[in-house]
């Protein structure tokens, strides 16, 4: 991925939420601040992106973004939970409509066991309640590297979720032909359709 593919989903977003009149916060901590960077380096991108956290330590991540200690100390700042907890909280420390995170190990060092060099971990957050969380394995293939391609799948989640929910499909009707059927007689309705004619009395005979 090149930077000019980071350029160009980032104009797209831009030009998505303003159509929707939405607007946005980043949370980030492997790539720290790429997303918004990223963002901002479009003109006119200030009707859509209010503001981004950068919260490298787990510190950070807990007095600007409200993660729990305990959900840092149980599954680790590189997790799924972690990513989710950011994501909301940037969204509850903004005005915004939208709030992306994104916890990863960009390497050389850091890796762990369970979790390797190029483990990264996304989420977005929408004010309608909608939630995304992404996890990518880009493997080594060097820190600038998991950097940016995690700054590309961060705008390509926005853009997905600022497209809003899919409406439901509608199922078509057959028309109506005013026609109906007729429903053919089983061979007991049609006995029982038919009349018996009634059983005429025998005259009584006359004695000789």
């Amino acid at each position: 991925m090149s930077g000019n593919d980071a350029r160009a989903l980032a104009r797209s977003l831009l030009d998505l939420c303003r159509s929707r009149k939405l607007t946005i916060a980043t949370a980030e901590s492997c790539t720290g601040g790429l997303v918004a960077g990223a963002l901002t380096d479009i003109p006119g991108s200030s009707d859509v992106i209010d503001r981004g956290f950068v919260t490298y330590s787990n510190a950070a991540k807990h007095a600007m973004l409200g993660v729990e200690t305990a959900t840092l100390t149980t599954f680790g700042a590189v997790s799924k939970e972690t990513a989710l907890a950011m994501a909301v909280g940037a969204l509850e420390h903004a005005d915004v409509d939208l709030a992306v995170s994104i916890t990863g190990i960009a390497g050389p060092g850091g890796a762990v066991p369970g979790k390797p060099v190029g483990l990264v971990h996304f989420a977005v957050a929408a004010r309608d309640g909608r939630i995304m969380h992404r996890e990518q394995r880009f493997g080594a293939i060097g820190r600038s590297n998991v950097r940016q391609r995690s700054v590309v799948e961060a705008l390509r989640m926005l853009i997905e979720v600022a497209r809003g929910p899919k409406p439901p499909v509608k199922t078509k009707r057959a028309p109506a032909t005013g026609v109906h059927k007729r429903v053919a007689r089983t061979p007991r309705r049609a006995a029982a359709g038919k009349r018996v004619p009634p059983k005429r009395a025998a005259k009584p005979k006359s004695g000789k």
